[in-house]
């Protein structure tokens, strides 16, 4: 069963690396060139640390198939950065998208809570015509180590549709040099979901860090809606994602590894 119907709990022993909440918005020019001075001064009481870089999209190909096809590399993309006191939380800003990332998740209402603030100031400041997508994204990285289930398979601790062949008796994962799902989805009538899931190394980022030799199982969940969407609704929007998400991650666990993560 793709869908769980579980209770929502609180995991005690959570794997969740990131979440991330993202808005999509027809692009605004000034933000791009000027700095965000009102929005940072609404935001600086939760967001006091800030920082700026300039992103640079990926080049493109023009006249594919044409005599004058070109290369060519798109204007940077000013990206400007709110952090929190402790590093824990962080809102980007740039002329077509506002989000807000954590990796110390601390339940779901907290984490709205930290996003009303800033996405209302955002809306009063900026006046965007409406959102083109809002999206939330849930990183979540199984380790058995960390969950007291060395040895176990994961066929055991992840429904088989996320598996796809180490759901089979016969086949060793120590076999399986690669092996991953990925899927698109509708869930309803406004909204879908791309999902990925697979075993892998996780790297760490860094001059000389430690790579981590544990293999673990990343579940990573894209939940979104998208077209012209009215930023009036966006925070009823987010719940209706979030209300996906949970019936999604309950059905991609077993009862195994549910226990394991400690419910209450």
């Amino acid at each position: 069963m793709l869908y769980s119907d579980h209770p929502r709990v609180h995991y005690d022993k959570a794997q969740l690396a990131e979440v991330i909440c993202q808005f999509r918005f027809p692009v605004i020019l000034s933000i791009g060139v000027r700095e965000p001075v009102d929005f940072q001064e609404a935001v600086r009481s939760l967001l006091p640390r800030y920082a700026v870089k300039e992103d640079r999209p990926a080049p493109k190909i023009t006249g594919l198939g044409t005599p004058h096809a070109r290369l060519e590399q798109p204007k940077p993309v000013v990206n400007h950065s709110f952090i929190s006191a402790d590093g824990l939380w962080k809102l980007n800003l740039t002329n077509y998208f506002i989000s807000l990332s954590t990796m110390a998740y601390p339940g779901w209402e907290s984490f709205g809570k930290h996003f009303d603030l800033p996405l209302a100031q955002f809306i009063r400041i900026y006046q965007p015509a409406y959102f083109e997508r809002i999206g939330l994204r849930y990183v979540n990285i199984f380790s058995r180590t960390a969950l007291d289930l060395a040895g176990e398979p994961w066929r055991d601790l992840i429904a088989s549709p996320y598996l796809g062949v180490l759901a089979e008796e016969d086949v060793e994962e120590s076999r399986a040099r690669k092996c991953s799902v990925d899927v698109e989805l509708s869930l309803d009538g406004s909204c879908s979901a791309k999902l990925h899931a697979g075993p892998g190394l996780v790297k760490k980022s860094g001059p000389g860090a430690s790579q981590d030799p544990e293999v673990k199982f990343i579940l990573d969940m894209d939940l979104f809606m998208a077209g012209q969407l009215d930023p009036r609704l966006a925070a009823a929007g987010l719940e209706t994602l979030h209300g996906h998400s949970t019936a999604l991650f309950q059905g991609a666990i077993t009862d195994r590894l549910h226990t394991a993560l400690e419910p209450r």
